[in-house]
């Protein structure tokens, strides 16, 4: 088993002892942590078989969590990754890719947030078939918080489990595209780098900082403010994070067989992002330019000294883009383990809200629960008839009645967002008010409409027309890809979409979450317009478009990446 390279000493040495102290993680938990193999091996290849399948074209996957399509194709434009652009099959006159096929029209799913997006892109499915609607989310009939990135409160555990445990796996009811790859060949050898949906992949490669800093992101924050050095800047550990994810994938491929599917996840472009006191467009230049490329020249020289760049597609994209937003309690609307005031709101319209935690008590009589995302929020309720008195416990699995459960709690947060008679300190955050009438948990559930007030609802496309929301895209239709499908009601009864990215100014912005210097989650294009780009040396830009434009469709969206990347392992 490996073990942690001494440069993380001091910085695990520093972050455990703040973590015991705080209360945020067992001893039991910091063990799993520390003992966590960095090499997991995921399934069984009997020695019979070949150790991988060359016959068909090699792909690398280049996951980039938090990228905006702009940002990162005017850096590439403009010569500012030299490495990475070589990996794209380097880079022609003026600015051209010979080579590569930069896709200009891609957009995140709803929410444009971690979870959903990526669960998304390795399913090839929407939300609302694949089950993972965010970062957390209430699983009715299981009566259960899903949590693999809680925002709403402090947990390290699910995202600990994410790694240790297959956390999203289990959560993701669909195939993956790694099982989809395997059916068409079982010989396929799949290694994924701290992703965090690996279902049907040969191997896991994970750091333990990596997964430190994913399960303990808000230890983090706090912790970076003051810095473990105060000699140096607070993105030194998300640069030793994320080189340290290069280094184990380079030192991987320097022995055995190459894997024909190599999925690379890089978290620091987003974490850092968050927390940047000089916003999140200059922190995330100066960290493609200063702390990813050299670790993109690293991958380069380790795959081209194994010649493992002939016939393989390098396939780039990202979840989701960055909204600046103010840090202060103004601005942040977090439920703050339960006393905030998006939570008083539904108790003083007579709910009782669920504890804002993983797991509670089996006793537990909460009838509503709020689950955050950033510039999203869902609400659940619960059917009240099976639970009519303080103490009933309520049964989730019935859903819950429109009139009765549901209209209530949508007119409560539209009438506070125009008067504040509940909550005057959040009076007109909130942009859309969604809602639609449940159906059963195992049925297709309805798209949501644009609560208006009164009982009354319109649909999304016409609330738009009359109400125009220029920053927005393809609002209706992603909101049709969450909302409608067999797992539809895991994004809530009454979904909230804040005053966020509609605003041109961040001090009219809000956010469901703790402090942050930045979010997403909205339909606004700077969440949601993301990079795509499929390269390969062997064919030109206008043959990678011919074939990529073929599956994108009319109108791209995250889905279909899991699918071109599906198509271009099957290409001959």
């Amino acid at each position: 088993m490996n073990q942690p390279k001494p440069i993380y000493l001091s910085v695990l040495s520093a972050l455990l002892a703040a973590l015991v102290s705080s209360g945020c993680a067992s001893p039991l938990k910091i063990s799993e942590l520390l003992l966590f193999d960095r090499d997991r091996s995921l399934r069984q290849r009997n020695a019979d078989v070949p150790p991988n399948s060359p016959e068909r074209p090699a792909i690398l996957f280049l996951a980039f969590d938090g990228l905006d399509r702009s940002l990162i194709y005017d850096m590439l434009r403009k010569g500012e990754l030299p490495n990475l652009a070589e990996l794209l099959g380097g880079q022609g006159e003026k600015g051209q890719f010979p080579h590569a096929y930069f896709d200009e029209e891609l957009l995140s799913t709803m929410p444009s947030s971690t979870l959903a997006a990526w669960s998304t892109v390795i399913t090839g499915r929407t939300p609302a078939e694949h089950g993972v609607a965010g970062n957390e989310f209430f699983i009715r009939e299981e009566r259960r918080l899903a949590a693999p990135a809680p925002v709403s409160f402090r947990d390290s555990a699910p995202t600990l489990e994410v790694y240790t445990d297959d956390y999203v796996n289990k959560i993701i009811q669909v195939p993956t595209i790694y099982e989809r790859m395997r059916d068409h060949d079982p010989n396929v050898l799949i290694w994924v780098a701290v992703h965090q949906a690996y279902r049907g992949a040969d191997r896991l490669l994970v750091a333990p900082p990596i997964v430190l800093a994913e399960a303990f992101q808000d230890l983090f924050e706090e912790t970076l403010k003051k810095g473990l050095n105060p000699n140096k800047p607070s993105r030194d550990i998300y640069e030793k994070l994320d080189h340290n994810v290069v280094s184990e994938v380079t030192s991987a491929l320097g022995k055995g067989p190459l894997p024909d599917v190599l999925t690379i996840y890089m978290t620091g472009t987003d974490l850092y992002a968050h927390i940047a006191e000089e916003g999140p467009n200059d922190a995330r230049r100066k960290y493609m330019v200063e702390v990813i490329e050299p670790s993109m020249g690293d991958l380069l020289k380790k795959l081209r000294e194994r010649n493992g760049l002939a016939n393989r597609y390098v396939v780039l994209t990202s979840d989701h883009g960055h909204t600046p937003v103010l840090y202060d309690e103004e601005h942040a609307m977090s439920a703050k383990g339960g006393s905030g005031v998006v939570p008083d709101l539904m108790k003083k319209a007579g709910y009782r809200v669920r504890p804002f935690r993983l797991n509670v008590s089996p006793n537990d009589d909460f009838d509503a629960v709020l689950a955050e995302g950033g510039a999203t929020a869902y609400v659940y309720v619960a059917n009240r008839a099976t639970c009519p008195n303080p103490h009933d416990v309520c049964d989730w699995r019935e859903p819950p009645r429109y009139e009765e459960d549901v209209l209530p709690m949508a007119e409560a947060f539209f009438k506070n967002n125009q008067d504040g008679s509940l909550a005057p300190s959040i009076k007109g955050n909130l942009d859309l008010i969604l809602t639609r009438r449940p159906k059963p948990f195992a049925e297709v559930d309805l798209p949501f409409k644009v609560y208006i007030g009164g009982g009354k609802t319109m649909p999304v496309d016409e609330y738009l027309a009359s109400h125009p929301h220029p920053t927005y895209v393809a609002t209706e239709t992603r909101l049709r890809d969450l909302a409608v499908g067999l797992h539809g009601e895991r994004a809530g009864d009454v979904m909230l979409i804040a005053h966020n990215g509609d605003r041109p100014d961040k001090e009219d912005r809000f956010y469901f979450a703790s402090l942050y210097r930045s979010w997403h989650g909205s339909p606004s294009r700077q969440d949601s317009e993301i990079p795509f780009i499929v390269a390969n040396p062997a064919l030109s830009s206008a043959a990678l478009k011919a074939r990529v434009d073929k599956i994108l469709g009319p109108e791209p969206r995250q889905q279909k990446v899991g699918e071109v990347l599906l198509e271009l392992r099957e290409a001959k």
